[in-house]
């Protein structure tokens, strides 16, 4: 109970001990924090309340959001009331995340609570740097975190604030304003919540769309489902791509291979067409018509075509390898600026100049030379390393500018001399001795050529990334001899590859062939 006791107007005035409503937003940089956070103050002022707001930022962008934390407490008596510069751990009545991992940092942090917090969080995933540097599938796990928060909240409203936001126009910061009116946690009206945001005067009518559609669903449909694996979309065989070389590709792919395979040799000629052109697609199909033969010969139907599966997976990645001239190909697309400039919010009239940071070195010089005079360079150790002391520097690029974007161009178009070049006589060489270890193996161990088939997930990228999933690639197959005659070959196999994702120097790889090798 509070007491109340008269004081002469000259002294300042008693300030009020009644527990303020405290709200936490964590947000990183880019999310609009900020601007949500000025929204709930600005609100709970014209409402008659008095609010204040204060930040504590991240060390740095990814490795901590900032926590915006508000409280506020309705006018009473003309005193003015005890406002915290910090949450205190189970002391918050609402805890807003605009990351899903966000979310789960609160409840680590005590923030949430079951006995009194709501949560509001957006499901989408903005990636840790140590979630996008492990060589595999290093993404946390949201079903943990869903738990987590589920156990830890009062309530949870959760579901993909970002897209909604952008569906609409606008960013998220306006749909979790909506998620938050939407769950009734504060004392006030809707038309509270929109004037608010009518008297930002800055993207008025987006920002108005995307707190309607948030608002709306966290009344109707307040969680999202969440998959600790992302969901894979492959689209379905078209009846005609509309255009005659590649409807030539599409009607081959219905009448020469079964059902099952539809979809995924679709996809991989959609991705080597793109990479080089039809007639590079064609050969594609040509190579995995002769594993489907194999792998109907060695009772495949029988399996669900797991070695073709697998076959039409990853000889298409084996073909579009990464090179020279597909990264430049890939800067210079007029749709990445476009996303680019997406991204950043960059409005009609803005110039975006973007960075990128490149490290050549001689060894993809050379293999975007022809074979012949790739090879004579590379047999000649004292004029490579003359002049790969010249080509193997940093650099940074800025491709809106016209002389790099001029030379990353003129990379690009060396597309139609790809197969001459030592990097793709390499490539097939490789390929070819890879798919003909899996053949060899299928009527031996069927799991087991299936599994080498999807080894070939550890070769990725290009330059000094490329090397490593190729010399990982190598150690993991090294192991056949050991395991081709064994029931459990292929249960091996398979944890051998998950080992080499496990960490970029192939420490865990070493541990799991020296227990392959006591087998």
């Amino acid at each position: 109970m509070n007491e109340h006791v008269s004081v002469d107007s000259a002294m300042p005035a008693r300030q009020s001990t009644d527990k303020p409503l405290a709200l936490a937003v964590l947000a990183m940089g880019g999310q609009g924090g900020g601007v949500l956070a000025d929204w709930i103050v600005s609100m709970a002022e014209a409402e008659g309340w008095m609010a204040q707001t204060t930040s504590v930022p991240g060390v740095a962008q990814r490795t901590g959001a900032t926590i915006y934390y508000i409280e506020m407490l309705p006018e009473k008596d003309g005193h003015a009331p005890v406002f915290s510069l910090m949450p205190t751990p189970g002391d918050v009545d609402v805890v807003m995340a605009a990351e899903l991992m966000e979310a789960g940092r609160s409840v680590l942090r005590g923030l949430v609570t079951p006995d009194k917090t709501t949560l509001i969080a957006s499901t989408h995933r903005s990636f840790a740097v140590a979630e996008k540097q492990a060589p595999g599938d290093g993404i946390g796990n949201p079903e943990v975190v869903v738990d987590a928060t589920d156990f830890a909240s009062k309530r949870t409203i959760a579901f993909d604030m970002e897209t909604l936001a952008v569906r609409n126009g606008s960013v998220i910061s306006a749909s979790m304003f909506g998620a938050l009116a939407g769950s009734g946690a504060l004392p006030f009206s809707r038309e509270a919540f929109e004037a608010t945001i009518r008297a930002g005067g800055k993207g008025v009518e987006p920002s108005l769309k995307a707190f309607g559609a948030a608002f709306e669903r966290a009344k109707s449909n307040p969680r999202d489902a969440v998959s600790a694996k992302p969901i894979k979309r492959l689209d379905p065989l078209p009846a005609s791509a509309g255009h005659p070389e590649l409807d030539r590709l599409v009607n081959r792919i219905r009448a020469d291979f079964p059902d099952e395979l539809h979809s995924m040799l679709y996809a991989g000629t959609k991705k080597l067409t793109d990479f080089q052109d039809p007639a590079y697609a064609g050969e594609y199909l040509d190579r995995v018509t002769g594993l489907v033969a194999l792998d109907k010969a060695n009772g495949g139907e029988a399996k669900g075509f797991a070695f073709s599966q697998q076959a039409a997976k990853y000889v298409a990645v084996a073909m579009a390898y990464d090179d020279v001239i597909r990264v430049a190909d890939i800067k210079v697309r007029q749709s990445r600026f476009e996303r680019v400039r997406k991204e950043v919010g960059a409005r009609d009239g803005q110039l975006v100049y973007m960075t990128e940071y490149m490290h050549p070195r001689m060894e993809e010089v050379c293999g975007t030379l022809p074979k012949g005079l790739g090879l004579w360079i590379e047999s000649r150790p004292g004029l490579f390393a003359f002049l790969d002391r010249r080509v193997n520097k940093g650099r940074r690029v800025r491709t809106a500018t016209l002389f790099w974007f001029l030379g990353l161009y003129m990379v690009s178009a060396l597309r139609g001399r790809r197969r001459g070049t030592l990097r793709h006589a390499r490539e097939m060489d490789h390929m070819n001795a890879w798919l003909k270890t899996a053949a060899d193996l299928l009527p031996m161990n069927y799991d087991l050529a299936v599994e080498v088939l999807s080894a070939r997930r550890l070769v990725k990228g290009y330059s000094d990334t490329h090397s490593r999933g190729l010399s990982k690639f190598d150690r993991v197959l090294s192991a056949l001899p050991m395991l081709r005659d064994r029931e459990d070959g292929a249960d091996w196999l398979r944890r051998l590859k998950q080992a080499a994702l496990l960490d970029e120097g192939g420490i865990a790889l070493d541990g799991a062939l020296k227990t392959v090798a006591t087998l």
